[in-house]
């Protein structure tokens, strides 16, 4: 589970391969998790590979899901790998929010404007992570925003003919 403890060792754990010389190697299981956590190692791991001039490369294990595929979006698509048992799950962010509305017209408008904002800021992170799935894939961003809508489960070999992964290790 992608949590506040995974992001801090992965964060040290990249930190060690910065000071050395070697290509940055990932390898990754999980159920999902903290959304804005897997968006901090994806840009980590983004920075590392425009900036530190060697390569890196991630493999899926078993369970990819939601979070697990911003990070896995994070490296190129040449770069990406799964297992053969590997599973993929694709979906939009998921909300659940009361909006109260209580007080005059204009103070209620610019909690709506608020709540609107967020929502817009959200969707436009997670196209972002989204189209970097699809770079250099045969999936159109709409495709797979499409996928996404319903819980999208891919096995290894449809993410593979789906041009979302470089290859399936055995």
């Amino acid at each position: 589970m992608i949590d506040d403890t995974v992001v801090t060792k992965a964060l040290d754990d990249l930190k060690a391969v910065r000071s050395g010389e070697d290509d940055l190697y990932v390898e990754i299981d999980t159920p999902g998790g903290d959304a804005d956590g897997a968006r901090r190692l994806a840009l980590e791991f983004k920075l590392f590979l425009k900036h530190s001039g060697r390569n890196g490369y991630i493999i899926g294990k078993n369970t990819v899901y939601s979070a697990g595929v911003t990070v896995l979006a994070a490296f190129p698509k040449a770069c990406r790998f799964l297992c053969p048992q590997a599973v993929l799950l694709i979906h939009e962010r998921r909300l659940e929010k009361d909006l109260v509305l209580n007080g005059p017209i204009r103070s209620c408008l610019q909690i709506v404007r608020e709540q609107l904002a967020l929502l817009e800021t959200a969707e436009r992170l997670e196209n972002e992570g989204f189209a970097d799935l699809v770079q250099g894939s045969r999936t159109s961003l709409e495709e797979l925003r499409d996928h996404a809508l319903t819980n999208c489960y891919l096995m290894a070999a449809r993410a593979l003919e789906l041009g979302l992964v470089e290859d399936i290790a055995d």
